[in-house]
């Protein structure tokens, strides 16, 4: 009969522990900054991860590292099921529900096509477009654990955290004053905000600053595209399944069919609100630890190397997405 080595796990625990330590550390300092001066806490945790690059290159620091950036993240991804429940989506109507998942598809679409006028990996498109379309960095890093594992995807998901979140902190200012020029009313202006700026934060932050009502729609519409998620990330492990044909079975997005089902029960009222409230805080935790270990994997100068190109696709995806919701309002009454 088979026993637990409960030595064994103990000694993995402990390999762990200075890693994830680091980690746990830099999100603490990360939050406490952007909780007193405003800005997300993944950008720092980022920027403050990648300056400690040099603990990646430690044998003491690499395994909780790789723990945290790895299964940490997709723990994270998970959980923020209970962010969401379908009668929130369903509250918007018939029209947003068809629409969003279309702009979520020719977004994505428009990443590859751009990549490949550009000279970069489909990779790198499905990449930044599925982020821009989302839900910003924590889509960067949910779509980042499906693809091909190798430096250059751990480069390019580091850029794109970088790249959405400034782009959404740009667009949070900028967007209201835009569309309120063009016409568009407190309604339509909900719905734009939340159909293109990338970070949940931002789009609330853009919404409440419109009016209540531009605040919640923006807010629906955001959820309705994090609800897409799940469905993205399935599709795409599909799609690279050949390219990781070796590893068929560990690339599977469990953590995506998780996120569906916390989903689930959360729409049918089974989550308590406490459990509820705890797995969102787990989640917003675990995500800042995690971009906080991809940054220690990642040198400052490798993501300064890349080059405009890089920053120029990122731009035309987000341009893209908001042409394609302007002419998309048509179809909301």
């Amino acid at each position: 009969m088979p026993t637990l080595d409960i030595s064994a796990l103990r000694n993995k625990a402990t390999v762990i522990v200075p890693g994830l330590l680091v980690a746990l550390l830099i999100a603490a300092a990360a939050r406490f900054v952007s909780d007193h001066y405003g800005a997300p806490a993944m950008l720092f945790a980022l920027l403050i991860g990648m300056a400690f690059h040099f603990l990646s290159e430690r044998q003491r620091f690499t395994p909780g590292i790789e723990f945290t950036s790895q299964r940490l993240l997709k723990t994270g991804v998970a959980l923020l099921g209970a962010k969401v429940t379908f009668e929130e989506i369903a509250s918007l109507g018939a029209a947003p529900v068809l629409i969003i998942p279309g702009l979520i598809i020719l977004t994505i679409s428009s990443g590859i096509i751009i990549s490949a006028f550009t000279s970069k990996s489909r990779s790198f498109g499905i990449l930044t477009g599925g982020a821009v379309a989302i839900c910003g960095a924590s889509a960067a890093l949910a779509i980042s654990s499906v693809l091909p594992r190798n430096d250059t995807v751990r480069r390019d998901t580091l850029f794109t955290v970088i790249a959405v979140t400034t782009l959404s902190t740009i667009a949070m200012v900028a967007y209201p004053v835009l569309f309120a020029n063009f016409g568009f009313d407190d309604q339509q202006t909900g719905f734009l905000i939340g159909a293109t700026i990338h970070d949940v934060a931002q789009v609330v932050g853009a919404g409440y600053a419109v009016s209540d009502e531009a605040g919640h729609i923006a807010t629906y519409v955001k959820l309705l595209r994090v609800c897409c998620l799940p469905f993205v990330i399935l599709t795409i492990a599909l799609m690279m399944r050949g390219e990781n044909a070796d590893k068929s079975l560990t690339v599977f997005p469990w953590f995506a069919v998780v996120f569906a089902i916390i989903l689930i029960v959360n729409s049918i009222g089974l989550l308590p609100e406490t459990i509820r409230s705890i797995m969102d805080w787990a989640s917003q935790w675990l995500l800042i630890a995690a971009i906080a270990a991809l940054g220690m994997k990642t040198s400052l100068k490798t993501i300064a190397d890349l080059g405009p190109a890089h920053i120029g696709v990122v731009i035309a995806e987000t341009l893209f997405l908001v042409v394609a919701a302007t002419i998309a309002i048509n179809f909301i009454s």
